[in-house]
């Protein structure tokens, strides 16, 4: 019994190293997770402006300061204070921590895409100018 014990634990393990680590270093996604600085932008236009993750309040949840210009993106937007990353990988923008503003979901290759609200598309990218 011990021996499926500790069979189970390795192949547990092994699994959890080999979903982080795909042999060429960290995930996008854990990648995407570890950045501060990213750029927002609309519906593939080139213009954005910078959000910016600070210091962990709890668990998931993150002081967040987003510039004012990114009202001309989605109005609203520049009240949101608190970066809420959820179990799945999306991540929540929240006036108070809770009820979200706007949601993204991890995209194909590095960053993230709004879902909801539909309208407009959001993408959030790591800014590499820092």
């Amino acid at each position: 019994m011990k021996l499926v014990a500790g069979l189970v634990v390795s192949v547990a393990l092994f699994g959890g190293a080999h979903v982080l680590y795909d042999g060429d270093g960290p995930s996008t996604a854990v990648e995407a997770a570890s950045l501060s600085t990213y750029r927002l932008t609309a519906n593939g236009d080139e213009a954005g402006c910078a959000v910016q993750r600070g210091a962990p309040v709890s668990e998931g949840l993150s002081r967040l300061d987003v510039a004012p210009d990114c009202r001309k993106l989605m109005p609203g937007i520049e009240r949101v204070k608190f970066w809420r990353e959820q179990a799945d990988g999306s991540v929540a923008f929240s006036e108070n921590g809770v009820d979200p503003i706007v949601t993204f979901g991890v995209a194909d290759g590095e960053g993230y895409e709004s879902y909801a609200p539909v309208a407009p598309l959001l993408a959030l990218t790591g800014d590499s100018g820092n």
